[in-house]
């Protein structure tokens, strides 16, 4: 058999996989340890997620450019407005999103941010028209129209994690006299750096070495030039999404979503990640929109968020910012960097808080443990509805 012969082989077997089902042939193996899976003392950690409840309302706002974003009220109508910005770009929001804020106090806003979710077009069923017109700055004017249809006059608490964090900050640097107070888990400033350690330059393989290795394997059995490849992952992942071969699409957003998933937890939860890398409509928005937004420095100038900290500082927002000391998907130094960049600006009312032990994701009970804690401790906020 031939060289090229062998590739095209390599190839095929590379983007094959069982429809439905999780592709998990290029994430990392759980490690032998997952004590950290386990609930911890109450002691510990005591502040848990608040108990399930369901939306009292929801619906899809056209936004223009052919996009409806879903949104969902949940808690006291009455009650401080609260906004929840989920992760990504393109996780989209659950039923978890809405237990960050006590219900009897909040009036609780979740969406699913353009193209991904229960918004339409999902990039699961139509990558091209998702893709449209999808970048911060509309993502930003889609939150102002949200609000006006709500009828909300100021938020009083704004909650961003990852992704979420970034849009948050370009949210009320945007249009900072509509939000009262902001809550930020596992900040990321987009510079790129960050961009690079995560997706590049193999920064995470320090902790994570197999975790890298799959991440690269997978371009590696698909590319007929490997040398070149290796200098843009992000690049060639996007070639491979944005593939007319369905089996090519998936395959490449199971190994770029499997890779982030098993870093982003204290130890790898192969079950949760077979959950997401099971569900088209959670995997393909996931992996192509964190690809889209890296690969175009999150469609913000150089330093943005960091520039214009100033807007946050007068408008007088109370912030509360809540970072993993073992976060290997958003490094600890960006939570760092915006803390004291606020503070040099001049804001008053800050804090920051590393939570030992704990990594990226909200799920783990010290995280969750740090924002009910914020979040119960903003429930004076300025919010009001029309």
């Amino acid at each position: 058999m031939s060289s090229k012969s062998k590739l095209d082989e390599k190839k095929k077997e590379a983007t094959k996989s069982s429809p439905g089902a999780a592709d998990v042939r290029y994430v990392a193996k759980p490690a032998s340890d997952t004590s950290l899976s386990a609930n911890p003392p109450q002691d510990l950690y005591p502040h848990s997620l608040f108990p399930t409840i369901e939306a009292n309302k929801s619906g899809l706002l056209p936004v223009g450019d052919g996009h409806e974003i879903y949104w969902e009220e949940v808690g006291n109508q009455d009650g401080i407005p609260a906004l929840f910005l989920h992760g990504g770009p393109g996780g989209g929001c659950g039923a978890r999103s809405r237990r960050f804020f006590d219900p009897d106090i909040f009036r609780i806003i979740c969406l699913d941010q353009r193209g991904c979710g229960r918004s339409i077009p999902n990039a699961s069923s139509d990558w091209q028209k998702s893709i449209h017109e999808n970048n911060t700055a509309k993502l930003v004017e889609d939150l102002e129209k949200l609000r006006s249809m709500l009828g909300i006059e100021k938020w009083g608490v704004v909650l961003g994690g990852s992704w979420g964090s970034t849009l948050t900050l370009a949210y009320a640097e945007a249009h900072p006299k509509v939000i009262s107070d902001i809550v930020l888990r596992g900040v990321f400033l987009f510079t790129p750096n960050e961009v690079d350690y995560l997706f590049q330059n193999g920064g995470t393989s320090s902790q994570n070495p197999e975790a890298w290795d799959m991440y690269t394997k997978y371009i590696q059995d698909t590319s007929e030039d490997f040398n070149a490849e290796s200098t843009n992952f992000l690049g060639a992942y996007y070639k491979r999404m944005s593939s007319d071969d369905d089996e090519v699409r998936r395959a490449a957003a199971s190994a770029f979503v499997g890779y982030e998933l098993s870093i982003s937890k204290s130890f790898v939860d192969i079950e949760r990640i077979k959950e997401v890398l099971s569900d088209a409509s959670h995997l393909i928005p996931f992996a192509l929109f964190e690809v889209v937004y890296m690969l175009n420095a999150g469609f913000m100038s150089r330093g943005q968020l960091l520039a214009n900290v100033d807007k946050i500082v007068e408008a007088g927002h109370r912030v509360r910012i809540v970072h993993g000391r073992a976060d290997y998907v958003c490094q600890p130094k960006a939570a760092y960097l915006l803390y004291k960049a606020l503070l040099r600006a001049g804001c008053k009312d800050v804090t920051l808080e590393f939570v030992a032990g704990a990594g990226h994701s909200d799920s783990e009970p010290g995280i969750i443990d740090a924002l009910v804690r914020a979040t119960n401790g903003l429930k004076g906020g300025g919010g009001t509805s029309k």
